[in-house]
């Protein structure tokens, strides 16, 4: 399993950077629940609909450098850059700890901080 819900994560990533935010969607279960570790907590698909809509103004770039998977957990570590309203591009350093349930997300513990020095 723990191969399968990689290649899960890096098809949803795959999605987002086409700009495809239901296709990662589609990979959610309708109860998915994302907390961002300090900030919000988003409760159910549309909720998270409604984040990527404000959230990615442009698709964001992902970069993973690390994928770690047991059971029904994955971890992934990386980078994500993003542009804001402004257009100014900031990189962050995330590490994304997911729950799957018959291969859907269900859970989602993000941690992203601002490392400084990273914009254009």
């Amino acid at each position: 399993m723990s191969e399968k819900h990689k290649q899960i994560l890096l098809a949803g990533n795959a999605a987002i950077a086409a700009g495809n935010n239901e296709g990662f969607l589609d990979l959610c279960s309708e109860d998915t629940e994302w907390n961002f570790i300090g900030e919000q907590t988003l409760k159910g698909k549309n909720a998270v609909r409604e984040w990527m809509a404000k959230t990615y103004l442009e698709p964001p770039a992902v970069t993973v450098r690390n994928l770690i998977a047991e059971g029904a957990f994955l971890v992934a570590q990386g980078e994500v850059t993003m542009k804001d309203e402004g257009g100014k591009r900031t990189s962050y350093d995330y590490c994304d700890v997911w729950q799957l349930r018959d291969d859907k997300f269900v859970a989602l513990q993000a941690y992203v901080i601002d490392p400084g020095g990273k914009t254009d």
